[in-house]
């Protein structure tokens, strides 16, 4: 099914951010998974090592994203790239929430600095 409408879309939530699933397989997708993550004020978002590259689109607000030791705040129209194997970490420090879009290809997984490995149901 190549159209999925916003009714359709499955939320997860951890970490204290809403991760609202568009694409992935279980809409349709075989190579992509796509989401808006929704953060509130205040968060400060756990470092993790990515298995595949992902990207990032500032929807609204602003954020600050570390990529591999490197850290921008990032505001609406701005997108970032991280590669595969770097260390991600995403906070909002303001007090008014953000939104971003995510891409990445399907099978994710982040390692967790405590050494965990989650698999994201958003990304399967």
């Amino acid at each position: 099914m190549p159209f999925i409408r916003r009714d359709e879309a499955v939320v997860h939530e951890i970490h204290g951010v809403r991760f609202v699933s568009y694409v992935r397989p279980g809409s349709g997708s075989r190579d992509l998974a796509a989401w808006r993550g929704e953060i509130p004020a205040g968060t400060m978002g756990q470092p993790h090592m990515i298995s595949h590259e992902e990207t990032f689109y500032v929807l609204s607000g602003r954020l600050r994203l570390t990529i591999g030791g490197e850290t921008a705040e990032l505001g609406f129209g701005d997108a970032a790239v991280a590669p595969a194997g770097s260390e991600l970490a995403v906070a909002n420090t303001t007090d008014q929430p953000a939104h971003m879009w995510v891409t990445t290809r399907v099978g994710l997984s982040a390692k967790l600095a405590d050494g965990s490995t989650i698999t994201p149901p958003w990304t399967h």
